[in-house]
């Protein structure tokens, strides 16, 4: 797909979410002279997400398509430097809240690693708080996560134990630098003030014990990371919204690897990204992940952790490692 044409797709994934977004990617995906300087860059930093976010992050408009043409081709080798140098690592604290009936389900305590973990906010499942629908709110923290359901969800009584927790990331961002979380904010679409607070209230769990984030290629360092997860804790590798940004052939070496691996494996990934045979068709005219344990899938999560459809007949196993 060419650059306009992603940016005509993103108009439509921004519609009925951003219309700051869906205005601005629309004007962008026929303004050939905008277009020829997003071209300049490498293709993989050429993501309307990027573009809008790097303006953002440096106090530019997003409120007029002509003021925002004008600063961004004003200060365009600052933004284009900010797109080189930094990546969409948007960290949605609130997929934890369609991760968490799987997780509770898996024999406990957890050692919990993430892949394209960002700054980490995803491996607190354990210091978040959860309601789903109309129920009464589960746990007791200063985030509370909602989440609407539908089929036979298998709500958790409670939030899992986590023993050890660590995540993997090329570019591992830090909650204590003021500049990484000015980037994870940039990356919130304007209009969604919820979610912005949401991650600003995560931003301070994480900081009061950071993770630890190891810098390195999911391919080669995985094996390693898990290795040093503790004797007695069942190992969890899990992932939301990474995949769909590798070649397919890392994709296919990652699936077969972590196969291999002890424990279990939680994809929460576009329909399409991973292979899982008997996922049934998405539903139409809405963005949705699939949600697989192990390579089952299980249910269709909202991108943000807003909703969980679940389609399993039966919910996850809980089975132990020597199951895999």
């Amino acid at each position: 797909m060419d650059t306009a044409g992603r940016y005509r797709g993103f108009a439509l994934e921004a519609r009925g979410h951003s219309p700051a977004y869906e205005l601005l990617a629309s004007r962008i995906a026929d303004d050939d002279g905008l277009l020829a300087l997003i071209d300049r860059l490498p293709e993989a930093k050429r993501q309307p997400n990027l573009l809008l976010g790097a303006v953002r992050h440096h106090g530019g408009p997003h409120d007029d398509y002509a003021t925002f043409r004008a600063w961004t081709t004003a200060h365009w080798d600052l933004v284009s430097a900010t797109m080189r140098a930094r990546s969409t690592q948007t960290n949605e604290p609130g997929r934890c809240a369609t991760l968490l009936p799987v997780l509770a389900a898996l024999p406990q305590p957890l050692a919990l690693i993430e892949v394209g973990a960002s700054a980490g906010l995803c491996l607190y499942p354990d210091r978040y708080a959860y309601r789903y629908d109309d129920r009464p709110v589960l746990g007791s923290a200063e985030v509370v996560l909602d989440c609407r359901t539908g089929g036979r969800a298998p709500l958790p009584r409670e939030v899992p134990a986590v023993a050890w927790r660590a995540g993997l990331d090329l570019n591992p961002l830090d909650v204590r630098d003021p500049g990484d979380v000015r980037w994870l904010e940039s990356l919130i679409w304007p209009e969604r003030h919820e979610r912005l607070r949401r991650l600003r209230a995560a931003v301070r769990v994480a900081g009061a014990d950071p993770p630890r984030l190891v810098r390195g290629d999911l391919n080669e360092a995985l094996a390693g990371l898990i290795a040093q997860a503790p004797a007695g804790a069942t190992p969890v590798v899990f992932h939301s919204a990474v995949l769909a940004y590798l070649p397919p052939e890392a994709r296919a070496a990652f699936a077969g690897t972590v196969r291999t691996l002890p424990g279990h494996w939680i994809s929460n990934e576009a329909p399409g990204v991973l292979p899982l045979p008997g996922t049934p068709e998405p539903p139409a005219g809405r963005a949705v992940f699939v949600l697989a344990l192990d390579g089952r899938p299980l249910a269709f999560a909202g991108p943000h952790g807003q909703s969980l459809d679940w389609f399993a007949s039966e919910p996850p196993p809980a089975t132990g490692p020597a199951a895999r």
